[in-house]
């Protein structure tokens, strides 16, 4: 069991809530350990399917106003919700509605409870949450809690993209060929953190850009993929308005591209340390409640920066031991507009430093404390971990 950054008990103290996640990042043995009292009913249980199919109200009957209610895999019962949004009404009862897939919610008729319960998100492990952390051991395993650094991790992950085609889109009939939704998966994995070109995307995949936005779509509410949008607040350089898109977790990434071992100093491991960063952005930004941009900026002269935060904070991601100016390029070119408050390059650096004109060289380690702490900016006062 790990101990995940997310807290449920805090979050269900103010409101019920919607869990979105993934199929294996962790939702129901979160919920069974740190809601040891809540009464759960979990919708892939066949039997308990049929009964609240059949009976809703028995929500009502089985409880007590003071009892915390987790649905486990909402999206398989939407009817339920309008029992759950009468409830929290009437007996002001508390709801955790985890699901793998928003689709059926978000594009059906089913009730949203019209804001009486937020949305949160559970990822796969991030570095914070894995004891010992070593990222060249994360960057080739996968960060679903069952399997990572498991020793058939590579052959879980085969199975788990057939379990996911199988479950998540054929059972539902989110797609009419599941051949080429299957050829779209691997052509977005090779693609992994590129910018969205829908023409070129559609012409690999063999189908119309209409059914390629459609696929994208399904990623999207099936929470495997999250778009990164442009930042386009430049004056001096016109910025490229096309978003970059990212899959979920690197080991599926890995799976799909059909990637070898990566090692430190190889394309792959530059491509995947900057995967890793942006997963840990993603997290970091949903954990700690910040509705803040995750962006990034590319001129199109060619300048490119990886990740803006709200505007403010723009990072580069270089896989490299010592950063050098020729690393800096597109950092000075944004720094040229006078709107970003901190700039930094994380990197394999093994020391934090700070350069003439002002730039942040962070080891990685060093840039995801100072996030977490809320201290990007200052002078760190501890060492990097190694890779």
């Amino acid at each position: 069991m790990y101990q995940r950054v997310i807290n449920l008990p805090l979050l269900l103290s103010k409101r019920s809530h919607f869990l979105f996640g993934p199929r294996a990042t962790g939702k129901s043995t979160l919920i069974r350990a740190s809601l040891p009292e809540a009464k759960i009913y979990d919708l892939l249980d066949a039997d308990t399917y049929r009964r609240l199919l059949s009976e809703p109200k028995l929500i009502e009957q089985e409880t007590l106003p003071t009892h915390l209610v987790v649905i486990d895999e909402i999206q398989k019962l939407p009817l339920l919700l309008d029992e759950v949004h009468r409830l929290i009404e009437r007996r002001k009862q508390t709801f955790l509605l985890t699901g793998s897939s928003a689709r059926k919610l978000r594009h059906g008729s089913a009730n949203l409870l019209a804001g009486r319960a937020f949305q949160a998100e559970l990822f796969p492990l991030i570095q914070r949450e894995i004891p010992n952390f070593n990222l060249l051991s994360y960057l080739n395993s996968t960060g679903l809690p069952e399997f990572y650094s498991d020793d058939l991790a590579s052959e879980f992950l085969r199975n788990y993209v057939g379990v996911y085609l199988r479950e998540e889109v054929q059972a539902e009939s989110l797609v009419r060929n599941l051949a080429a939704f299957s050829r779209f998966l691997d052509v977005i994995a090779v693609s992994n953190g590129d910018e969205i070109n829908y023409a070129s995307l559609a012409s690999d995949c063999g189908v119309p850009v209409r059914t390629l936005e459609g696929y994208f779509s399904i990623l999207d509410d099936t929470l495997i993929g999250f778009r990164v949008e442009p930042y386009l607040q430049t004056v001096k350089r016109k910025g490229i308005t096309r978003a970059k898109y990212w899959l979920f977790d690197i080991g599926v990434v890995n799976s799909l591209a059909k990637r070898g071992r990566i090692e430190i100093g190889s394309e792959m491991f530059g491509k995947a340390f900057e995967h890793f960063i942006a997963l840990e952005l993603r997290a970091y930004l949903s954990y700690k409640r910040e509705s803040l941009a995750l962006q990034y900026w590319r001129s199109t002269s060619k300048y490119e920066v990886d990740f803006i935060l709200n505007g403010q904070i723009a990072i580069e991601v270089k896989a490299t031991r010592q950063v050098a100016d020729k690393h800096l390029k597109g950092l000075r070119a944004l720094a040229e507009e006078g709107k970003m408050k901190v700039l930094g390059v994380v990197s394999l650096d093994p020391d934090y430093r700070l350069t003439a004109d002002g730039l942040h060289i962070w080891p990685w380690s060093t840039f995801l404390s100072q996030l977490w702490h809320g201290t990007l900016g200052e002078r760190p006062h501890h060492a990097a971990l190694s890779v």
